[in-house]
This record gives C-alpha cells, structure tokens and sequence, in this order.
C-alpha cells in the first residue's frame, strides 16, 4: 500500500512533468527542493522522490553539487525519440491491425479532422496523440503502449518547445493514407507510411528566456 509521501511523490512529479513537457519550465531551469516543497506544502522527503521519478523519465539531470535541473535536448534526442517511435508504432500496429474495427477506425478519422481544424499547437498535439492511440491500443501489449506513450510525452516536450506560438493549421495526408491502407486491410503499406510519418522533423528558430535565438527542433507526426 502506498504511503502518503509517496502518493504526494507522485503527485507533485505529475505536476512538474507537465509544466517541463508544456515549456512552462524551461531546459536548464534549476528544480529547488525547498520551493517545490513550500509550493506543495510538504517536506523534501516527497520532493526527493519526485525529483528521481523526473529523472527516471528524462525530464530532470541531477547533477552532483549543483542540484537537479530540467533536462535539456538536442537534435541527436529528437532524432532517437524519432526512430524509437517508428520501430515501436509500427511493431504495435502489426499487432494491433487485425483487431482494429470500423468504428475505431471512423474515431481515428475524426481524431485526425479535429487536428486538421487546431489553432494552436496543444490541441493539435492531443488531436493527434488520440489517433495514434487508438489505432495502436488494440495490439493488447501494455508494456509496449507504455513506452510509447513516454515517447508520446517526450515528443509533445520536443514540439512544444519549437511552436509555443504561430502555429499553422495543416492537413495531414500520412494518416488519411494510413486508414485508407488499413481499410484496405493492407497492413504493410500502413506501417510503412506511418514509419515515415513519425521520423518528420521541423525545424524553427525560437527565442529562449534570455532573447537569444536558438534553432529547436520537433518531430511534427
């Protein structure tokens, strides 16, 4: 049974992860333990956990002497993300493929429409993270669909942080052609589409904190 440390361990981690993924806190920003904990009004015994759980997830580095701090990414991250989706994805839609119904299918169509209409990138992402869900979830390997869904997160950080603003509706043929294909029942023509799908990468100059400009990085599938 969970102790109440724990649960509030969880809790504050949740949190923090989501202000790291939606670039409310910034790459390289100190994570303090005595802030966190008056925010949350707990001790740093919670916070210690959250910060490790942070770390277990890529989101935070400890770093001896000089504390915890969000984790930083590069082209080389977003490119192993990239590929560790494609081989993962198209490994569950093999699986999944024979079980995937007409109605999931039409739900994934409308999951694709509502990311066609997106004015701003948070809903575009949740638009699109549901299709890739529901046409994967059927492969019934919950460890897989785990680890894709970490990539999920990591890949919401990553675009994010590159189109916080000036997001441009677009129309996204790779899943039309994917459900054409399953509806066809042609499994190989959808996971070779949608391993191309997920290893597109935009590029976009940002402004940081700071008002440098940097070039970010996002995979934009």
């Amino acid at each position: 049974m969970a102790s109440t440390e724990d649960t509030i361990a969880v809790r504050i981690s949740k949190e923090l992860a989501d202000r790291i993924i939606s670039g409310a806190i910034e790459p390289g920003s100190r994570l303090r333990q005595d802030h966190v904990a008056e925010e949350f009004n707990t001790s740093h015994v919670p916070v210690r956990e959250a910060f490790r759980r942070l770390e277990a997830q890529g989101l935070a580095i400890s770093e001896p002497r000089r504390g915890v701090r969000v984790a930083s990414f590069d082209l080389g991250e977003v490119r192993e993300v990239a590929e560790m989706r494609a081989a993962l994805e198209v490994l569950a839609l093999r699986h999944a493929a024979p079980h995937l119904t007409a109605s999931i299918l039409d739900q994934a169509e409308e999951a694709t429409k509502a990311g066609d209409k997106s004015r701003d990138v948070r809903s575009w992402e949740e638009a699109n993270r549901t299709f890739h869900r529901l046409i994967l979830a059927p492969c019934n390997m919950p460890r897989l669909l785990s680890t894709i869904d970490d990539l999920h997160a990591a890949s919401a950080r990553f675009l994010f942080a590159a189109w916080r603003s000036e997001w441009e509706t677009r129309t996204d043929q790779d899943h039309r052609a994917i459900l054409t294909a399953l509806r066809q029942g042609n499994t190989e023509s959808a996971a070779a589409t949608l391993g191309r799908h997920v290893q597109w990468i935009g590029q976009k100059p940002v402004k940081t904190a700071s008002g440098r400009t940097r070039d970010a990085f996002a995979i934009v599938g």
